[in-house]
């Protein structure tokens, strides 16, 4: 069992890692073909896992994680528990802007188990934007995936002069407010 730590690997020139981290596949996999099909100037890894840790026999071969987005499902207590069971196999530094928690399934408040307080609290404590979502849609799922493939643009540091932490606290900002 090993920590995921942000800097540990050298940075690939022209590409980027995204870590999707949930319970529900079916909208790991929308999301990511969501991502894939955006333009984009440099190449991009998408990994999926349930949770964390990840397999520590396959370290070696894989890229180092640019950003990892948390997928809470607002209608399973099971999905929120998950999530934060996996940010304590998480380096602190991933939290300086390398982190996103994505909240799905808002649409539909009459059937959430998981409380808006407890998700928001989340965000705070953990210093992450909290992006809320319905991937059942197509123009939102395209949205989102927009706004993550920016974000990953950005923490792989392929914008000049914007850096993840600069950028975090600019949306941190926003959500406070």
């Amino acid at each position: 069992m090993s920590l995921v730590k942000p800097f540990d690997k050298l940075p690939t020139l022209n590409a980027a890692t995204i870590l999707l981290v949930g319970t529900d596949e079916s909208q790991q996999q929308q999301l990511a073909e969501a991502i894939l099909k955006e333009k984009k100037t440099f190449k991009i890894n998408i990994h999926v896992a349930t949770s964390l840790p990840l397999p520590a026999e396959r370290d070696h071969i894989r890229p180092r994680i640019d950003l990892i987005a948390f997928m809470i499902n607002m209608q399973s207590k099971h999905s929120l528990r998950n999530v934060e069971a996996s940010l304590s196999h998480m380096d602190a530094n991933f939290f300086l802007g390398k982190v996103c928690f994505l909240i799905t399934g808002v649409g539909r408040m009459n059937h959430c188990s998981v409380e808006m307080n407890a998700v928001r609290k989340l965000g705070n404590l953990y210093c992450s934007p909290v992006l809320f979502c319905e991937l059942d849609s197509e123009g939102i799922r395209v949205a989102t995936a927009q706004r993550l493939l920016r974000m990953l643009q950005i923490c792989a540091g392929h914008m000049p002069g914007v850096s993840a932490l600069f950028f975090s606290s600019l949306m941190k900002s926003s959500i406070d407010e």
